[in-house]
């Protein structure tokens, strides 16, 4: 069985883990790991099976989450439905995220974020995601025939479309929309299962599970639950 922390640190010609392309959020980490020198505080890789046909991308790391322990979506709130319906769809092989050390894998799928550095009130600038943006291309150019991209938010589904070297007006966010982008992975949209995004029921588990289970369909991985509507 592969090392969890190897296989979230898989692909670094895809990721820089020394980065510092942005001053605000470079000078941010450095304040961060000064208050809480247990926490990763760096840049965060991607999570899961380097050769997956699902991948999924959110928007940054959280303060408390992927900041603190090194791993997308691990610690925080968010981090809880997305691996509760991973495991549920056979693509996790456990539905809680705990540390890089836990033993937890991903089967067909893998995680990354949009920026890979947290930025101040979880919200990176236009020019910090511009920034990002070429490690997330990489990461789409090495994704296998047939793969899906599933974007969490507007802001990971923009970043997505500018890797894939279209036009933002061109390709609307729209929560369940599957985009065919000519030549490149299909993108299917969700909203961000953000804390906010959950309490306010703009997104509940269900609406969740019904969007990530379409994706692991098309892209031909996971375990479909009776009552899902295919793609």
């Amino acid at each position: 069985m592969e090392c969890p922390r190897k296989q979230a640190l898989t692909d670094l010609d895809d990721f820089d883990p020394g980065c510092r392309l942005c001053p605000r959020l470079a000078a941010y980490l450095d304040e961060v790991g000064a208050r809480n020198p247990d926490y990763f505080a760096r840049p965060v890789p991607a999570f899961g099976d380097p050769g997956a046909r699902l991948l999924i991308v959110g928007l940054a790391p959280g303060y408390h989450g992927a900041n603190r322990t090194g791993r997308p979506f691990t610690g925080d709130h968010a981090g809880i439905l997305l691996y509760q319906t991973l495991h549920r769809l056979g693509l996790a092989s456990a539905p809680l995220s705990e540390s890089v050390d836990d033993g937890l894998r991903l089967m067909g799928c893998r995680i990354t974020n949009a920026v890979k550095c947290l930025p101040p009130a979880n919200k990176p600038v236009g020019q910090e995601v511009r920034n990002c943006n070429r490690f997330l291309a990489a990461e789409l150019s090495r994704l296998p025939e047939q793969a899906v991209v599933l974007a969490l938010g507007k802001i990971a589904h923009d970043a997505v479309v500018r890797a894939s070297g279209f036009k933002l007006n061109a390709w609307r966010f729209a929560h369940g929309m599957v985009h065919e982008l000519p030549e490149r992975p299909r993108l299917v949209d969700s909203y961000h299962c953000s804390r906010y995004n959950t309490q306010t029921r703009r997104l509940t588990a269900a609406m969740f599970e019904a969007v990530v289970a379409r994706a692991a369909t098309m892209a031909g991985v996971g375990t479909r639950p009776s009552g899902v509507s295919g793609a």
